[in-house]
């Protein structure tokens, strides 16, 4: 059996290599089997990789936030899933061919979905939901803000907050960004820069936004804030830049602009199997009738780990780039 490995921390396409280990012990009570499908390389995956992540594993460690797989045995006590069954891994260290791991750690998904769709259904797609529903009740006609738009998070909220009724304003970087998004129906397409916020609200008719998604901290999180109305809300999700939020104490005073995160790990930690279950469910089925679609750009097998994250850390990509570890499923 091969898993992706790294020992250090550092450049993830350097020091993340593929090696053969032992097959899985057969499941115990309440353990299953599962053959690792597919799955995608996320920025969190990244982030831990270079030791730069809230969490950092002990060393050597097996990377791999999310997966999609395929139940091949159950233990004994078992009852939620059975051998064929697909399920989303739950829990980390995905990266392999094959894992042994607590039934908890498994959610059953729907059998006529396209698996490369599910394999990237844990993570982006339940950021963005949670993200569109937990800070404000927008309604039908509003606008909310995104910067990072073309990413796979910003992508979603596109497709989520559109099926709601709910126009969006995206912020990207690059100019060739603008069209797809558009096609993906994006509202407003505009290019970062220091006018921003003149921008937007000659875009929106000068329309109160109320709410903001940042991914990419640094002075961005400011240009974001300029463009919200007063009493509006930026969530902070994730650091592109590399950079400490900045945000002007005139907005947070004056304008009583609230600076919040969003981490997905604490909102799944405090929700019962029957909540996850049904937060992945209902996206799952956007899957299904097509409200929800993730771009895929290229699949790699497992022995060409370092050349998926030499693809998933380039910049100006168009879509995902995935891992299928036993061969496309």
């Amino acid at each position: 059996m091969k898993f992706a490995q790294f020992h250090q921390f550092g450049d993830p396409a350097t020091v993340v290599t593929a090696v053969d280990g032992p097959e899985p012990d057969a499941p115990g009570p309440g353990e299953v089997v599962v053959d690792i499908e597919v799955f995608p390389i996320n920025p969190v995956d990244l982030l831990t990789i270079a030791g730069k992540y809230a969490v950092r594993p002990t060393l050597p460690a097996i990377p791999g936030s999310e997966a999609l797989g395929r139940v091949t045995s159950v233990g004994e006590d078992v009852i939620h899933v059975t051998p064929g069954q697909r399920v989303l891994m739950m829990g980390r260290e995905n990266w392999m061919q094959r894992k042994r791991v607590p039934a908890a750690e498994v959610l059953p998904v729907p059998a006529n979905a396209d698996p490369m769709q599910l394999a990237m259904l844990k993570i982006n797609p339940a950021t963005a939901l949670l993200m569109l529903t937990r800070y404000c009740t927008l309604q039908p006609g509003e606008w909310l803000l995104q910067n990072a738009a073309n990413s796979s998070v910003g992508r979603s909220m596109i497709q989520l907050a559109g099926a709601s009724g709910i126009r969006t304003v995206n912020v990207v970087r690059r100019q060739d960004a603008v069209a797809p998004l558009k096609e993906l129906g994006a509202d407003v397409v505009l290019v970062d820069g220091p006018d921003l916020a003149e921008r937007v609200r000659q875009q929106t008719g000068g329309a109160d936004i109320r709410l903001a998604m940042d991914a990419v901290a640094g002075e961005a999180t400011g240009r974001l804030a300029e463009c919200l109305c007063e009493g509006g809300t930026v969530v902070n999700y994730g650091l592109l830049s590399g950079k400490a939020c900045a945000l002007d104490p005139y907005q947070v005073i004056f304008r009583q602009i609230t600076l919040t995160g969003f981490w997905l790990v604490k909102y799944l930690g405090a929700m019962s199997n029957e909540e996850k279950i049904s937060l992945y469910a209902g996206l799952a089925e956007s899957f299904v009738n097509g409200a929800l679609g993730v771009a895929v750009e290229a699949v790699y097998p497992l022995d060409e780990i370092q050349s998926a994250l030499e693809h998933a850390a380039r910049g100006g990509r168009d879509g995902k780039g995935l891992v299928a570890p036993n061969g496309l499923p």
